[in-house]
């Protein structure tokens, strides 16, 4: 099986990983962090920005479930020194999901 023949669930799916605010603090600064809400699939939601379903962002975004990152959300994760994020870039944006200490992504399967 060739690169394309991969489904796209699948190639995020093995982009995805764990960060900490840290790590993420750069993409901030660099204004391309996009939060998906609890519950949502991290990796639903990456394969409509990889498909450009302008659509569905925008309804995710209008039901407040998807939004790009702002000061207030970067001041609460600087305070939380132990923030962390399940994280899959779908370039220029990286979208990230707030994880608790002990969850496990809502997206293995």
């Amino acid at each position: 099986m060739t690169a394309t023949e991969i489904p796209v669930r699948a190639l995020l799916n093995a982009q995805t990983g764990r960060i900490g605010w840290p790590e993420l603090a750069r993409h901030f600064a660099r204004g391309v962090v996009v939060c998906v809400a609890e519950g949502e699939d991290l990796l639903a939601v990456a394969e409509r920005f990889v498909g450009d379903d302008a659509q569905d962002i925008e309804k995710l975004s209008r039901a407040g479930r998807l939004w790009r990152a702002q000061d207030r959300d970067a001041e609460r994760w600087q305070q939380e020194q132990q923030a962390r994020f399940w994280a899959v870039v779908v370039a220029p944006w990286v979208l990230v999901q707030e994880i608790g200490f002990e969850e496990e992504p809502s997206h293995a399967d």
